[in-house]
């Protein structure tokens, strides 16, 4: 069993790999904003590569749809050398536009075996700003091309009319092309290497251990479960306002723990929101898998055997369960904040287990305009990681159910007409505590050329990230034209679009810190002496949080004996 599921895996990365390695679009080959995965013939999630736990979502949505899990589409005839594209979030299975997903059939034998799927965000899929992913879009018709789950190749052709159809939505058609291509290509792999598996082991033999491994996976969460104290625990997150001088949208979990079962039940939500931070049923489902997996057993198998072991539900018409044609674009700020109020309601029964708030926002940001030739850039920016129970939080990483990598500037620069400035941590936005809460990140990006047209979104700009134990709350984010000038302007909330940006000007963006753990007065001075040392926390901070009093003389020898001591090392 062991040695077919790390087989599977290996599948699964080196699809990722392919996808990655073949791609056009610096989203995809830098920034690695794709995963891939492996599901067995009737549509269970076998294998997922360690990349985005959003992404499970929509390539289970897909799969679904053509396995017959999910019922409607029956109709859908799959023959091998067949290969599957779709991004609708409700007819589709996807969780918002930009993500296109890619599904082949695995056939041994004339039956299907498995299916192999990869879904990757496209940089552009049309809709009404470059980028297709503003925050602020009041309809999913706003927000670009919708695909139906339809064949993009024929019994190994690809369908042109389909691809054309594609492309002409597209803002960087040729850039689409290379990315779908890769997309295809890695599917084909997918498929290729499960059937060089069935092949090696015997159809019957994979069968039976991926059914063992989806078992093994639900015994898993079955045994975690059962490890947390029965009873009912409820926690309230909030969403920043729709728009400025709205009220704040709350997100209400509701975690039912009985023995070996487990449900989560989101009643007390908040209303659909006017605008695109309304999450799907399979972003909803991906989020609550990962949140439980990251709280209570993070060894459980990437695979879908324990998520019929969990329950789930969220009233209609909510923010959590919305109407079409409701918009959805920036759905990971809401499904961020579903991680924080599942985590604040498992920190009641396992106070000892659950970090502080993280950063839990995307912070997209989207520059576009005329270089040599018209360009979109897209980025998330990382933030602080919350302090955790026997340590401090991690500086600058993505969190929760996003898991993409940065941007490196050498390719930014390259690519774009733009120029990074600073890149740098935020000193004192992690929350102070017994254990420090993550820094943030400040990236203040320059214009080249004529200008840019700039889109975001972001959460918590108004609410912090909330510190436990006693720990203080970290530092909000924000979005600022023209820092430390005379004409600064920090931009209202975190989700705009069309802001229209001159050459020469400066985007500043800054991205939330992450709440401490435990009282600051009880951290140790010589950790707090070496945050000082290190800048991530200042000398008044010290003073005034920690009740560190730090003199130039102190500060001089122990800054002294740390350069002797790392001189030494090196």
């Amino acid at each position: 069993m062991q040695v077919i599921g790390n087989a599977l895996l290996s599948i699964a990365e080196e699809a990722g790999t392919m996808l990655r390695r073949a791609s056009y679009s610096t989203n995809i080959k830098e920034r690695a904003d794709c995963s891939t995965a492996i599901f067995d013939g009737a549509g269970r999630l076998i294998a997922q590569a360690e990349h985005i736990p959003i992404h499970m979502g929509s390539m289970a949505g897909a799969v679904g749809r053509l396995s017959g899990r999910i019922p409607g589409y029956e109709q859908i005839a799959v023959r091998p050398g067949d290969v599957f594209i779709t991004n609708d979030p409700y007819a589709g299975g996807g969780t918002h536009l930009p993500d296109i997903t890619m599904v082949a059939p695995v056939f041994t034998d004339g039956l299907i075996v498995g299916w192999s799927a990869n879904i990757a965000h496209h940089s552009d899929v049309g809709g009404h700003v470059p980028g297709s992913n503003s925050g602020d879009s009041t309809t999913l018709f706003m927000e670009g091309l919708r695909i139906p789950l339809v064949k993009i190749v024929s019994e190994g052709e690809v369908v042109d009319d389909v691809l054309a159809f594609v492309l002409l939505n597209s803002r960087l058609p040729e850039e689409r092309y290379g990315d779908l291509l890769a997309q295809q290509s890695a599917a084909a792999i997918g498929a290729q290497r499960f059937v060089e598996l069935h092949e090696k082991y015997g159809t019957e033999v994979v069968g039976i251990a991926s059914h063992e491994l989806l078992g093994y996976a639900e015994r898993r969460l079955q045994l975690a479960v059962e490890a947390v104290p029965d009873g009912e625990y409820t926690f309230t997150d909030w969403l920043d306002p729709d728009r400025e001088g709205e009220d704040r949208i709350p997100i209400v979990a509701t975690v039912r723990v009985s023995g070996t079962r487990i449900a989560l039940d989101f009643a007390g939500t908040g209303r659909e929101a006017t605008v695109a931070v309304n999450v799907v049923r399979s972003a909803l489902e991906a989020t609550v898998y990962y949140a439980l997996k990251a709280a209570l057993d993070p060894g459980i198998p990437a695979n879908g055997g324990f998520f019929d072991a969990v329950e789930i539900s969220a009233p209609e018409g909510t923010i959590l369960n919305p109407r079409q044609p409701a918009p959805v674009a920036a759905r990971t700020d809401t499904c961020q904040r579903i991680v924080d109020a599942i985590f604040g309601a498992l920190a009641q029964a396992l106070p000892d287990r659950i970090p502080a708030g993280s950063h839990s926002s995307i912070t997209y940001v989207n520059f576009s305009g005329l270089g040599d030739n018209f360009y979109v850039y897209p980025e998330v920016i990382a933030g602080g990681a919350g302090a955790r129970p026997k340590a401090d939080g991690l500086d600058a990483v993505q969190v929760h159910v996003t898991n993409s990598s940065n941007l490196p500037i050498e390719s930014l620069e390259t690519e774009y007409p733009l120029l990074v400035e600073a890149y740098e941590l935020v000193q004192d936005s992690g929350g102070a505590g017994l254990h420090r809460g993550g820094l943030a990140i400040r990236r203040d990006i320059r214009i080249l050329g004529d200008g840019a047209e700039f889109s975001a979104h972001a959460d918590r700009q108004s609410l912090p990230p909330a510190g436990y134990g006693g720990g203080l709350n970290g530092t909000p984010g924000r979005f600022t034209v023209r820092p430390g000038g005379p004409d600064e302007r920090v931009l209202p909330g975190g989700r705009v679009s069309g802001v229209l940006l001159r050459g020469g000007d400066i985007m500043r963006v800054q991205s939330p810190g992450a709440g401490g753990f435990g009282s600051p007065l009880e951290r140790d001075p010589q950790s707090v002496l070496t945050d000082v040392l290190d800048g991530r926390v200042s000398a008044v901070a010290a003073r005034d949080i920690y009740a560190v009093v730090l003199d130039g003389a102190t500060v001089d020898a122990a800054a002294t004996s740390a350069l002797r001591s790392q001189r030494k090392a090196d």
